[in-house]
């Protein structure tokens, strides 16, 4: 499964978490794709196991590489986010707004940090699957 066409968001993580979901449905449906994929006894003949096999661990590593990269991409941006705000906070101790501002935009950063995790796990699930 390639990546949808449309840029991810890093901005809204309700969109990052929906997008990431869409993302891992090979990984969810990986039992059913194996199940298609490698013929019975009686399609052996007409099906290459093989090279079917070899398309589906394709697809799954580019998902996994994709969803990471996607993943570390806006961890690396939402961190430039948290830095900036920190500076500014630095400047204007008082400014109650930049401080919710940066409070929310460090706890976005925890769940994206967190998303590494679920990807590990999904990542070793679908694997072992596979294997």
């Amino acid at each position: 499964m390639a990546a949808p066409s449309a840029a991810v968001s890093c901005e809204d993580f309700a969109e990052f978490q929906e997008f990431l979901r869409v993302m891992r449905t090979i990984d969810d449906r990986i039992v059913h794709e194996l199940n298609t994929t490698i013929p019975t006894a009686s399609f052996v003949g007409k099906v290459d196991a093989g090279q079917t096999c070899r398309e589906l661990y394709e697809s799954l590593m580019n998902a996994h590489t994709s969803r990471e990269t996607i993943i570390k991409n806006c961890i690396a941006q939402t961190s430039r986010v948290v830095k900036t705000l920190r500076e500014e906070r630095e400047k204007a101790q008082d400014d109650v707004a930049l401080l919710k501002q940066l409070r929310k935009e460090q706890t976005k950063l925890k769940l994206m940090q967190s998303e590494l995790n679920v990807e590990e796990v999904v990542n070793d699930r679908s694997w072992k699957v596979l294997s």
